[in-house]
């Protein structure tokens, strides 16, 4: 597997090597001993998966405080622009943001260390997002921010659809209206 910095400290791309033959191909998507080679430690104690259609924004979202978690993202089917945002306290990267496109066919994924706002769009229908994480769901810690601030600057394809958001996500705060995580 190689992984990639991104330039934001921590965020990492990984790029799970990849074996095809006549039957199909096969490839290790976790590997604990290997991602901890890799410098990526935590311990992840949930999955979580949702299934999407062209068009669908989800985030930006995160977790605060002690709720707060690292994520492994990865689409399984189908594809997705994924984007995270640093809000690290004290960061040298605070506000900047990385964008990627995760997709079945480069099996590519991306590791989201703690205090980051996170987020997708999904580029063709029938998307499948897969994300693991190192801490549960808590609702009373769950934080948004809008993906589409001018600020922060993240630029989204046309992809020939209109964006479907939650209201909850329609209804985030902008960025400068959001209190940095202390991680």
């Amino acid at each position: 597997m190689k992984v990639v910095d991104t330039g934001i400290a921590g965020l990492k791309v990984i790029e799970p090597d990849v074996h095809f033959d006549d039957r199909g191909y096969f490839f290790e998507p976790y590997n604990s001993r290997r991602f901890v080679e890799a410098g990526i430690k935590e311990v992840f104690v949930q999955d979580n998966e949702s299934r999407s259609g062209k068009g669908v924004v989800r985030g930006l979202h995160w977790q605060t405080g002690a709720a707060a978690q690292a994520k492994l993202v990865r689409v399984s089917r189908g594809a997705a622009l994924d984007f995270a945002v640093d809000i690290r306290a004290g960061s040298p990267t605070f506000g900047r943001h990385f964008t990627i496109e995760l997709s079945a066919e480069n099996k590519k994924q991306l590791f989201i260390p703690r205090g980051f706002a996170h987020g997708f769009m999904v580029l063709e229908d029938d998307t499948v997002f897969s994300y693991k994480c190192d801490n549960f769901y808590c609702s009373k810690s769950e934080r948004g921010m809008r993906f589409d601030d001018p600020e922060l600057a993240i630029e989204l394809p046309d992809i020939g659809v209109s964006l479907l958001l939650s209201e909850k996500d329609r209804l985030h705060p902008f960025f400068k209206d959001v209190e940095p995580e202390h991680v």
